[in-house]
């Protein structure tokens, strides 16, 4: 195990993080064509400030620094409107590389000075192998189901996949689907599945004490309503149509969640649904 610069053991997802752009796992439309050699003229700034466009770097012919600003959705508009007169005045000698995860919160005279690179979600196929690679590394004991929770649990996203391996693996000393599950705190799938199957079946009391269980063990609206999109999303015994109208469905639920309705009413009426029968 890599240890920090403090003793600590590092996270494995800081200890498998990609070191070089070829390193990356998918978007490959995103990230094709050789750009190792201008690694080393990335500068990391935190905050909008010109002594980052200002620092001196050996520059070869024709190549540019390159400022990169994370999490650039959380910035104010006034250090946005910094930035944009930032960018101006160093547009020959520098390039930004801005990462955020809601585009709409870049003002519009950033967006329009830059080329908008939208990165999806991996495919599981891409996770699995990482995952794989990861255990075999760390003695990672396995099942076949408990990687797939990890999918499941990550939807896509290859940190979260990472943090649930490691979490799992530590706590439990093996990565199966249960073990997964509780460390992740989310609701079973087959649990979602056995509402969704009363439902169908017109078993109303059944399905609505499945539901109620699942709030009395703590799970928040929420928690509950993702994980219904989730299996419901990837359920090939519902009929096309009936699944289209139970995701809408999932989705004016899940908006009266966000909007602070959390109660186990709103889950209730969802799992019963007019859509089911």
């Amino acid at each position: 195990m890599v240890e920090g610069q403090n003793g600590y053991s590092l996270p494995w997802v800081e200890k498998y993080r990609p070191e070089k752009i070829s390193d990356i796992v998918g978007n490959e439309e995103r990230v094709a064509g050789d750009r190792e050699d201008n690694e080393h003229n990335v500068l990391g700034e935190g905050i909008v400030r010109a002594t980052g466009a200002q620092r001196g770097v050996t520059l070869g012919p024709g190549q540019h620094k390159i400022i990169v600003l994370d999490e650039a959705d959380n910035m104010t508009p006034g250090a946005q409107q910094a930035l944009r007169r930032i960018m101006e005045i160093y547009s020959e000698t520098t390039r930004f590389a801005l990462a955020c995860n809601i585009s709409s919160k870049i003002i519009e005279p950033i967006q329009s000075r830059c080329a908008i690179l939208r990165f999806g979600k991996l495919e599981n196929e891409m996770i699995l192998k990482r995952l794989v690679e990861i255990s075999k590394f760390e003695n990672v004991k396995y099942t076949d189901d408990g990687l797939a929770a990890i999918l499941f649990t990550a939807d896509g996203d290859m940190r979260q996949a990472i943090n649930n391996l490691q979490s799992t693996s530590l706590a439990t000393g093996l990565v199966s689907q249960d073990n997964v599950f509780k460390i992740c705190d989310q609701p079973h799938p087959t649990t979602i599945l056995k509402i969704i199957e009363l439902a169908n079946q017109g078993k109303v009391n059944e399905s609505l004490a499945v539901v109620s269980q699942l709030w009395d063990f703590g799970y928040s609206a929420l928690d509950i309503v993702t994980t219904f999109f989730r299996v419901v999303r990837d359920l090939d015994t519902l009929p096309e149509l009936k699944k289209l109208d139970y995701i809408r469905e999932i989705g004016f639920t899940h908006l009266r969640v966000i909007e602070g309705v959390q109660s186990l009413l709103q889950i209730s009426a969802l799992s019963f649904s007019k859509t089911l029968f």
